[in-house]
Order: structure tokens, then sequence, then C-alpha cells
């Protein structure tokens, strides 16, 4: 199967589909690097074609291949930042008016090709067609939003200590930027580490998730037409077998000065480890454990949506889905009993066809991996209301699944789950939910649902995360702060403090003015 024969009929523009990396302006196919030929791995067959060495990316809906990618490892990664740091010298001199500018006609091409950047998405990540064109305009807004920041990273000047003296601070660029981004927001992630960096005069080398290539060889093409000089970008797809060499190369080549990432956080804290000989800036976007805690005076109908909003956006595969669900004794048997009906309601099917609430998991053995966690509870003494049996759909589909009588101890509540479950437990006081939902190592994002305004404060300044949504469950927007606090990660992204991380602050000191 070709990739134009998978997307054939389904785009307007079809050349939007690329099977090269993007390394200094030019479509190239992949160096020869280690022979992998004979690799064992169900998802990402590596073969030879006529690109060099290729693997396949698939269609999880339909568990079919799509096609061939060019296959890159550190040899063409070494390429990519040598092409990076030489467009550095020209781009960081270049004005802030004219990268806004760029970043903004970018903007535009996102929106003009939305309807076929939806389809690419969909059709390898899995994602219902509905959000994943939700993700390109998310995206795009990314691209508007820094394109006018970058008229706003300013320096500032200092009252100076002696006659004869002027003191400022200026913002620079860091240089170039690594930057590996996942496969469940493949266009998302990726311009809300590109918008910043370019905004700010750096440059990049993108290893995109192995799974969903094709969403950043196409943003790579759009903001080739936006103006995007050549080595100001670059992209190097690659198989699972590849990322770790890449990853590394990126975190141990001195002409990389940061790495921002966005994934698990075991890998996060590899990475983390490999950037320390260089002293490199990190942005670590890692795990979540969102809890979701519904008071008795809360909205239950509104809670009921706003977990329903949150938990099964993506199927239940992002970081700020929440994962232990905390509902008040006196209210617990009316929430589960409107969220199992609410639930039932969402239809779930291939991806790419409209009309479907849920797609697939990334993959089968996300599934079979999840199957597990909720055997496991079951046997625990964990009751499924609704789900937890096979779907007859494909292999890499889950049947959204309710569990009550949920315990702490249980990998349910423990691990962060990845796909359409739901986890109830009971609790009775403030004091208790508080501690329970704080007991863990992870801080990415927390919920709560109450009317009284006295405990939503006291919610908002107890829960240990960085994001807090108060009866909202969807919570990202492009204007707002995104991170996480302990081992949820380093550094924000988006809103006006998306740029800092992508300058260095130079203090100037100069005398003889007198």
């Amino acid at each position: 199967m070709t990739l134009a024969t998978s997307f054939k009929g389904l785009l307007r523009r079809p050349d939007l589909i690329q099977s090269q990396g993007y390394i200094g302006g030019r479509w190239l196919n992949a160096i020869s690097g280690t022979d992998m030929a004979h690799a064992k791995t169900p998802r990402h067959e590596c073969s030879w074609s006529s690109l060099g060495h290729t693997y396949t990316v698939t269609d999880p809906s339909l568990d079919t291949p799509l096609g061939h990618v060019a296959a890159m490892t550190a040899e063409d990664t070494h390429v990519a930042i040598a092409a990076a740091e030489a467009a550095f010298q020209d781009w960081k001199k270049t004005t802030p008016t004219h990268r806004g500018a760029i970043l903004q006609k970018w903007d535009r091409l996102l929106r003009e090709n939305e309807a076929d950047l939806g389809m690419i998405m969909a059709k390898e990540s899995g994602k219902p067609i509905a959000e994943a064109i939700g993700e390109v305009s998310y995206a795009a807004d990314y691209l508007k939003f820094f394109g006018h920041e970058a008229l706003r990273s300013e320096g500032f000047m200092i009252p100076s200590h002696a006659n004869g003296r002027r003191m400022m601070a200026l913002r620079q660029p860091v240089g170039v930027c690594g930057m590996i981004t996942p496969w469940n927001f493949p266009i998302g992630m990726l311009a809300r580490k590109v918008g910043p960096a370019l905004a700010a005069g750096c440059t990049a080398v993108v290893k995109p998730a192995a799974a969903t290539p094709l969403s950043a060889l196409a943003f790579a093409k759009l903001g080739e037409e936006a103006g995007v000089p050549a080595g100001v970008m670059n992209i190097v797809p690659s198989p699972h077998e590849s990322a770790a060499e890449i990853g590394r190369t990126l975190c141990e080549t001195p002409q990389v000065r940061k790495l921002t990432f966005t994934g698990s956080t075991t890998v996060g804290k590899q990475l983390t480890k490999q950037c320390a000989a260089t002293l490199k800036r990190v942005s670590m976007e890692l795990g979540g454990l969102a809890p979701f805690i519904v008071f008795d005076d809360a909205d239950i109908p509104a809670a009921v949506e706003g977990l329903v909003q949150g938990k099964f956006r993506n199927t239940g595969q992002t970081c700020v889905c929440p994962n232990r669900v905390y509902v008040q004794a006196g209210s617990f048997d009316a929430f589960a009993e409107q969220l199992v009906a609410r639930v039932a309601q969402l239809k779930q099917g291939i991806a790419h066809e409209r009309g479907f609430d849920l797609g697939p998991l990334i993959n089968p053995g996300a599934v079979d991996k999840l199957t597990g966690v909720v055997a496991e509870a079951i046997a625990h003494g964990a009751k499924p209301l609704l789900g937890a049996t096979p779907s007859v759909l494909g292999p890499a589909y889950m049947t959204p699944t309710v569990l009550t009588d949920v315990t702490p101890a249980m990998r349910v509540a423990q691990e962060e789950c990845f796909g359409p479950i739901v986890a109830l437990q009971k609790f009775h006081t403030e004091d208790e939910v508080v501690a329970a939902a704080n007991a863990t190592e992870m801080g990415l994002a927390a919920y709560c649902y109450t009317k009284d305004l006295g405990r939503a404060w006291r919610m908002s300044e107890n829960l240990e995360a960085g994001m807090v949504g108060i009866n909202v469950g969807l919570i990202s927007a492009v204007q707002a702060p995104f991170g996480g606090i302990k081992q949820s990660g380093l550094g924000r992204e988006g809103s006006i403090v998306g740029m800092e991380d992508y300058t260095e602050l130079k203090y100037v000191c100069m005398g003889g003015l007198a």
C-alpha cells in the first residue's frame, strides 16, 4: 500500500502527503544508517524502497498499512542539526515583524487546509475527524498567537548604580532547539513548540512520534509555503527503533541548546539526564494522573458532562484526561447513574468517518495493556457498570468502560490510563479527598466541581497540579500557561510566558557615558 493510494480521493491537496524527511529546506530520503530491514515489530516494519530506509505507518482504525515513510536515524539527525545551526545565524537577525508575519501566514494556511490536515491526522492517529480538525485550528491559534508575541519579547532598562553608566537586559534566542512531539496531538503540540521558538528567533529539529509523522510533514510543507527559510525547521521522521538514538543525539550534541519534549515521565527523565552533560535547557511536558473531584453541592449534570468531555477526548488518550474520579458519598449513586447513561450515548467507529465520538486506541498493544488493568481491578473487587467487554470493531478498539468500587491500591487508580476508562472512587470529606488527590508524584492537571465559592478557592490552592479546572472539564487554551509540577514536567508552554524558555536574558552594562 502506498501513501498516495491510502489517501486517494480523500484530500483536496494530495501534495500534503510527504514520505521523505525535511532537512535544510529539502525533502530527503533517509541516509542508510543502521540496517533495520529485519527488525521485528508489529506496528512499524522497516524495509528498503526507493526512499531508501523506510518504515510502515499504520491506520489504527482499519489495522492496515497507510504506506512507507523515510526512516531516519542519528546520522540524519546530525545533518538536520547542522542545517538548523547554519540557518540560525541568519534567522536570529531577522526582525520580530518579519518572523511574526511568517507565523501568521502559516496560521492562515493551516486554516485553509484544515480538512485535509484533519483527515491525515485521523487516518494515522485514530483521532475522530471532528476532533482532528479542531486540533488543526488549535495549532493555528498558537502560530497566530506567537506571531503577535514575537513583537513583545522585550528586555528592560535598569536604574544605574553609578554615573556615566547605563544598564539594560536584552532577550536573545537560545539557538537550535530539539523537539520531540507525541502521537496524540501531532500538530497541536508541534505548533505549541515551533510557534514560540521561531518567534524568538530560534531554529528547530523535530522528531515526530513514530506513529504520526505524516501530520508533522504536512505541517512542514505548509510552513515552507508560508516562507519559513531553509533549515529553520527540520523534520526527522523515524520508527520506534531509532527513537532512543535520535533523542540521545539531540540531547548530547552541543549545538542543540534546548530540548523540549512531550511524552511519558519515564522518557522525560532519561532525556533530562542526557541533557545534563551539556547543561542544555529543557522543557518537559510529562505524564498526568489527574484527579476529578465532585462534591455533593456540585451541579451533577454539568459535572457528568465535564467528565465526559475531559475523559473521552481523543478516546481517553490525553495527558490531562481525568484519571482518578472522586465523587462525594451523598452524590455518588446519582452521579454514577447519569454518567453511565451519558457514556452509553457515545458512538465509536472509524476515525476518519463522520458521526463518531470515539475512535481506536493508537495500536492493539495499548488495548492489551488497558484490558489487563481493567481485569486486575475487577479481580480485586471493582464492578463494571458499563463496558469491560471486548470490542468487535477491531484490534485497536476498546469499549468505553465505567468501573465502581475502585480502591487506591488498584493499578487503574495508580497508573495513567490512556484510554476510555472511568474509575470511580467514593469520598466523604474535603480534607480526605485533597489528601487522596495529592498522594502521587504526578501533578499536571486537576479538576473540581462545587458551587461553594470558598471551597472552589481552597481547592484551587490546595490541589498539587500545574493546572486546575473548577467546574470545567476542558482547560487547555493558547493564552494559558500549560505545564505541570512534581514529576509531571518542567517549564510552561503557551501564553505570554511561552517564549521565555526559548530566550536567554543578557545583561549589558555600558560605561563611559558621562
